[in-house]
Protein backbone atom coordinates (compact mmCIF):
# COMPACT_ATOMS: atom_id res chain seq x y z
CA UNK A 1 0.00 0.00 0.00
CA UNK A 2 1.20 3.41 -0.79
CA UNK A 3 1.31 6.54 0.96
CA UNK A 4 0.71 10.09 0.57
CA UNK A 5 4.25 12.01 0.08
CA UNK A 6 2.99 14.72 2.01
CA UNK A 7 0.85 13.40 5.08
CA UNK A 8 1.78 9.74 4.82
CA UNK A 9 -2.24 8.50 4.53
CA UNK A 10 -2.85 5.68 2.48
CA UNK A 11 -3.36 5.96 -1.11
CA UNK A 12 -6.94 4.51 -2.53
CA UNK A 13 -7.05 4.48 -6.49
CA UNK A 14 -4.79 4.42 -9.17
CA UNK A 15 -1.68 2.54 -9.30
CA UNK A 16 0.40 5.34 -9.85
CA UNK A 17 -0.62 7.72 -7.55
CA UNK A 18 1.44 10.40 -5.29
CA UNK A 19 -1.42 11.97 -2.82
CA UNK A 20 -4.10 11.58 -1.48
CA UNK A 21 -5.88 15.02 -2.36
CA UNK A 22 -5.02 17.54 -4.30
CA UNK A 23 -5.01 19.92 -1.07
CA UNK A 24 -2.11 17.77 -0.07
CA UNK A 25 -0.69 17.43 -3.61
CA UNK A 26 -0.33 21.35 -4.21
CA UNK A 27 1.01 21.43 0.05
CA UNK A 28 3.77 19.27 -1.15
CA UNK A 29 4.55 21.07 -4.28
CA UNK A 30 4.27 24.25 -2.38
CA UNK A 31 6.53 23.68 0.27
CA UNK A 32 9.06 22.46 -2.79
CA UNK A 33 9.25 25.58 -4.69
CA UNK A 34 8.94 27.88 -1.91
CA UNK A 35 12.22 29.70 -1.65
CA UNK A 36 12.80 29.55 -5.76
CA UNK A 37 9.07 30.93 -5.94
CA UNK A 38 9.32 33.61 -3.80
CA UNK A 39 12.42 34.93 -5.14
CA UNK A 40 11.49 35.06 -8.85
CA UNK A 41 7.87 36.61 -6.94
CA UNK A 42 9.76 39.39 -5.71
CA UNK A 43 11.83 40.22 -9.31
CA UNK A 44 8.51 39.90 -11.33
CA UNK A 45 6.44 42.41 -8.68
CA UNK A 46 9.76 45.31 -8.93
CA UNK A 47 9.40 44.40 -12.83
CA UNK A 48 5.86 44.84 -12.64
CA UNK A 49 5.53 48.42 -10.51
CA UNK A 50 8.44 49.23 -13.09
CA UNK A 51 6.56 48.91 -15.80
CA UNK A 52 3.76 50.20 -14.47
CA UNK A 53 5.48 53.45 -13.44
CA UNK A 54 7.00 53.61 -17.15
CA UNK A 55 3.77 53.40 -18.58
CA UNK A 56 1.94 56.01 -16.66
CA UNK A 57 4.76 58.52 -17.17
CA UNK A 58 4.81 57.77 -20.61
CA UNK A 59 1.48 57.48 -22.26
CA UNK A 60 1.59 59.28 -25.14
CA UNK A 61 4.91 56.78 -26.09
CA UNK A 62 7.46 59.33 -26.09
CA UNK A 63 8.52 61.78 -23.32
CA UNK A 64 10.66 62.92 -20.67
CA UNK A 65 11.60 62.35 -17.16
CA UNK A 66 12.98 63.30 -14.09
CA UNK A 67 15.04 60.64 -11.50
CA UNK A 68 13.50 62.56 -8.86
CA UNK A 69 10.18 61.53 -10.04
CA UNK A 70 10.81 58.12 -11.61
CA UNK A 71 12.23 57.24 -7.94
CA UNK A 72 9.21 59.26 -5.78
CA UNK A 73 7.21 56.95 -7.25
CA UNK A 74 9.26 54.05 -6.71
CA UNK A 75 10.92 53.27 -9.78
CA UNK A 76 13.86 50.98 -9.20
CA UNK A 77 16.40 51.18 -11.61
CA UNK A 78 18.08 47.54 -10.78
CA UNK A 79 15.11 45.83 -12.51
CA UNK A 80 14.78 45.86 -16.53
CA UNK A 81 14.62 43.28 -19.07
CA UNK A 82 16.85 44.43 -21.78
CA UNK A 83 19.57 46.43 -22.81
CA UNK A 84 19.59 47.97 -26.20
CA UNK A 85 22.57 49.66 -27.47
CA UNK A 86 22.12 52.39 -30.41
CA UNK A 87 24.54 52.64 -33.21
CA UNK A 88 25.39 56.68 -32.03
CA UNK A 89 26.43 54.94 -27.98
CA UNK A 90 23.09 55.82 -26.26
CA UNK A 91 21.72 52.76 -23.96
CA UNK A 92 18.42 52.45 -23.40
CA UNK A 93 16.86 50.61 -20.25
CA UNK A 94 13.43 48.30 -21.35
CA UNK A 95 10.89 46.73 -19.45
CA UNK A 96 8.78 44.84 -22.08
CA UNK A 97 8.02 47.42 -24.50
CA UNK A 98 8.74 50.37 -22.32
CA UNK A 99 12.22 51.69 -22.36
CA UNK A 100 14.41 54.77 -20.67
CA UNK A 101 17.78 56.67 -21.68
CA UNK A 102 19.79 58.87 -19.46
CA UNK A 103 20.16 62.02 -21.19
CA UNK A 104 21.46 64.57 -18.94
CA UNK A 105 20.85 67.08 -15.89
CA UNK A 106 18.79 63.59 -14.31
CA UNK A 107 16.69 63.39 -17.14
CA UNK A 108 15.55 60.50 -19.03
CA UNK A 109 13.66 60.18 -22.35
CA UNK A 110 11.01 57.33 -22.14
CA UNK A 111 10.40 55.59 -25.31
CA UNK A 112 7.41 52.96 -26.22
CA UNK A 113 8.86 49.65 -28.86
CA UNK A 114 6.35 49.38 -31.59
CA UNK A 115 5.80 45.74 -31.49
Amino acid sequence: MKTCLECSEKIVGREDKKFCSDSCRNAYNNKINKDTNNFMRNVNNKLRKNYRILSELNSEGKSKATRDKMLNKGFDFDFFTNILQTKTGDTYYFLYDQGYCFLDNDYFMLVKKEI
